[in-house]
């Protein structure tokens, strides 16, 4: 695989935001027109990004959080409220999107691979980690 090929890959898994939702770009910001595909995101951007909003703290353990959704979400944890069980096993999460993402744990299938060694992932996360480090011992190789 050529340089330029491994660069242009690189660049595109770094830079690329795949829309997964299917319904185009929701919002843009004001201040920079990144794009995004929720509100919460454009909320937390906006926050973290340009200082503008109201962050919203966990009086337990003084967390900070950007929207009422998540705190609400937070709150449970310290409740230790877990009504989400996976079929599979005695394991329980306090939201769907937890328990969803443990079902990948009993699965075989991996959805995601690396375009420079052709290695298969379960995550996305997983492959873009491991992609940083295949692309730097790629790179330093052909000096």
């Amino acid at each position: 695989m050529s340089i330029f090929c491994r660069l242009t890959c690189y660049k595109h898994l770094r830079c690329s935001k795949i829309n997964t939702s299917g319904y185009g770009f929701f919002t843009v910001c004001r201040h920079c027109s990144q794009r995004f595909t929720r509100r919460n995101q454009l909320k937390r951007h906006l926050l973290k990004s340009h200082n503008e909003g109201t962050w919203l703290t966990c009086n337990i353990c003084q967390k900070i959080l950007t929207t009422s959704t998540e705190l609400k979400l937070h709150l449970l944890r310290h409740e230790g409220v877990k009504p989400y069980v996976c079929s599979r096993c005695p394991n329980r999460f306090c939201t769907v999107q937890a328990s969803k993402s443990h079902q990948l744990v009993h699965s075989d299938y991996k959805q995601f691979y690396c375009c420079l060694c052709g290695k298969d992932f379960k995550r996305k996360g997983y492959v873009v980690q491991h992609f940083k480090k295949c692309f730097n011992k790629l790179r330093f190789s052909d000096v």
